[in-house]
């Protein structure tokens, strides 16, 4: 896998999945808002709403709904790159329109190759220093980003 980045394993956290879906419907599930609200989140948690903008500069929005109903992490993010059936990669550093944003996370990179019969699904948490990746490692990176792998792996044999 080429990367615009160097993957420093220090501030970056990286799972790696052959998924049973061809890229070109998976890249529909990651850039469809109806089909990312059925997927992005470990359930029993729900995306209770999702913007999509597709275009670097453009906006992408998830809200999320806590299993007892309570709407949490509405979570803004940009594009700053989109190459179609191949790469996403977004930070919720900025703002649409490339603005700063106050509160900055990660940015991620989401990469699909073509392996077999299935797709290399490859999803890249850049941050900004070693405490924060730690903390989010912490937080479940492996499990969480794991688990909506898998979903949307479920999800696109659905549509």
């Amino acid at each position: 896998m080429s990367y615009p980045f160097k993957i420093d394993p220090k501030l970056d956290l990286t799972l790696e999945r052959v998924l049973d879906a061809p890229r070109e419907l998976l890249w529909r599930a990651m850039t469809v808002p109806e089909h990312v609200k059925q997927w992005f989140t470990p359930k029993p948690w729900i995306v209770s709403d999702c913007e999509i903008d597709l275009r670097p500069g453009g906006l992408f929005r998830t809200r999320m709904q806590s299993p007892d109903g309570k709407e949490v992490n509405d979570r803004r993010c940009c594009y700053l790159e989109i190459v179609p059936n191949e790469r996403l990669v977004w930070t919720d550093a900025l703002l649409p329109g490339y603005r700063p944003s106050g509160e900055p996370f990660i940015t991620a990179v989401i990469s699909l190759q073509a392996d077999g019969n299935g797709t290399r699904y490859t999803a890249t948490a850049i941050h900004r220093d070693q405490a924060t990746r730690n903390n989010h490692e912490e937080m479940g990176f492996f499990d969480g980003w794991g688990t909506v792998a898998d979903q949307l792996e479920r999800y696109v044999k659905t549509i």
